[in-house]
């Protein structure tokens, strides 16, 4: 938890400086040690590759729309509220914004599989199955364009944990912030984010007894309009074999 006397847009301000210090050091060592590794090279984790989300948590919000106003597990304040209870699918549809609900602060949430790439060796690549999106986490610097559903992404490695003196290093993790989001749906019911909203992600790979590989996404919202504190989830994804079954579905305001 962070201390008291740090507000929620104090914490949200560290994280752009933080994010921001770190991709100007990537594009430095980019620029200036031509034989610093890539961040592909660096990866403390690999986490490409086919994946199925196994919905283990908040069940009845994710594999059903819920009706307007339910919102509970969502801290939301009580702007949060009013805008959620307004909810309208069909002013959405006819907006052209059925995407609300796949924003970046979202679609990990939503059901279905995703397809993990390096689509360059600065650059790691996310598509989903649900909502046909793609989001793009960036290790170097990135110029923002006009707000985006999956927003701008920054990515860095955190290292390997020690298990103590002399042994061997246990995993890493990938940490990313981001911010530029179009405003959406924190669940499909028109529970809002804002885009003023930063998102913070931790990815962690898991081998299970069985030797099942799995990745987990701790997710971290920070809203000043909508939210009274930081909104935590953690996504479950079992790798898959193959991408036999991958079959994309657009968005659905519904």
């Amino acid at each position: 938890m962070q201390p008291a006397a740090i507000t929620r847009r104090a914490r949200a301000g560290l994280l752009l400086l933080a994010a921001a210090g770190l991709a100007a050091a990537s594009a430095a060592h980019a620029q200036g040690a031509g034989s610093a590794p890539l961040p592909r090279a660096q990866a403390t984790i690999d986490i490409t590759g086919e994946w199925i989300s196994i919905v283990t948590e908040d069940w009845k919000f994710r594999m059903v729309t819920p009706n307007a106003g339910v919102y509970a597990g969502i801290p939301l304040n009580a702007e949060g509220r009013r805008a959620a209870d307004a909810w309208d699918p069909a002013r959405d549809e006819a907006a052209g914004d059925a995407c609300r609900a796949y924003g970046a602060a979202s679609i990990m949430r939503m059901p279905g599989r995703l397809r993990i790439t390096w689509q360059d060796d600065a650059t790691l690549r996310i598509d989903t199955q649900a909502g046909e999106q793609t989001r793009l986490l960036h290790f170097t610097e990135t110029v923002p364009d006009a707000r985006t559903w999956q927003g701008t992404s920054r990515a860095q490695w955190r290292p390997a944990a020690w298990r103590g003196q002399g042994e061997d290093a246990v995993g890493g993790s990938l940490e990313v912030a981001t911010t530029h989001m179009r405003p959406g749906y924190l669940r499909k019911n028109g529970v809002p984010y804002s885009e003023d909203a930063v998102l913070t992600e931790h990815f962690n790979r898991l081998t299970a007894p069985n030797g099942d590989e799995w990745l987990v996404v701790t997710t971290i919202v920070d809203d000043p309009v909508y939210l009274n504190r930081p909104y935590v989830t953690s996504s479950h994804f079992k790798k898959l074999p193959n991408a036999s079954a991958w079959s994309p579905a657009p968005c659905a305001a519904r």
